[in-house]
């Protein structure tokens, strides 16, 4: 028995361990490519990936794919987002009673759009000519995109934490990471971004998820601590 609890605290320090290095791997290459590509476009310089992922949704284009293309879009759109935000918070805070998630979900949905609002100004890039689809405002990096890589990331970080099933955990893991390239892919097929737009989105959102769910962590960490110190100075009666 004794070895077999053995056997199971390595495997599982073995699992945690990947997953820490990939986790960095992802954070660390985020940065990489975002500074890279953010300075291709400030310096106003174009990047062959462009016109190269435009080419290759061309090639693939037609009426039955555009429609569903469309209706990827779509759940990354802010007629989705926003109600679907607001039912996974009053989820948290009401039916799980879970506060501290109940404030990742406003911290990655809505700093995420705000950072992405920031980060168009300042990049000042114009969309695509010839769109598909109706679209306004700047174009890097694309806010469907970041956004989708933060809010879906956020579930995917639900799902790893609180789905006991490794099988399961696995496949909805994958779907949802299926799911957030997809939507990047549709921002490229309708013409509305560039897929350097899209590839800076996912960084950034990624970036930001991370970033945001480490400090929640480390703040719920420290109220804990901070709570269970003031209950073990409390008094007693018989003090």
């Amino acid at each position: 028995m004794l070895r077999s609890a053995y056997k199971k605290i390595i495997a599982a320090f073995a699992l945690f361990t990947v997953e820490l290095i990939l986790v960095w791997a992802l954070f660390i290459a985020s940065i990489v490519i975002f500074l890279y590509l953010s300075s291709e476009i400030r310096a106003g310089d174009e990047v062959g990936m462009d016109e190269a992922a435009f080419q290759f949704a061309q090639d693939i284009s037609s009426p039955g794919f555009t429609r569903f293309i469309e209706f990827i879009t779509f759940f990354a759109s802010r007629q989705f987002l926003t109600p679907a935000a607001l039912l996974l918070l009053c989820y948290f805070l009401f039916v799980r009673k879970h506060k501290w998630y109940s404030l990742r979900v406003p911290v990655v949905a809505l700093g995420s759009s705000t950072l992405n609002v920031v980060m168009k100004f300042f990049f000042d890039r114009d969309r695509p000519a010839a769109p598909l689809v109706e679209a306004s405002g700047l174009s890097f990096p694309s806010g469907h995109s970041m956004v989708a890589a933060s809010f879906y990331g956020l579930i995917i970080y639900i799902v790893w934490k609180h789905v006991q099933s490794p099988v399961l955990r696995y496949i909805l893991t994958a779907l949802l990471v299926v799911f957030i390239l997809l939507i990047g892919f549709s921002r490229i097929y309708l013409r509305v971004h560039y897929a350097t737009d899209v590839t800076a989105g996912f960084a950034a959102g990624f970036l930001w998820v991370v970033i945001g769910l480490w400090v929640l962590r480390r703040l719920e960490k420290l109220s804990k601590k901070e709570l269970n110190q003031a209950v073990l100075e409390e008094p007693t009666e018989n003090s």
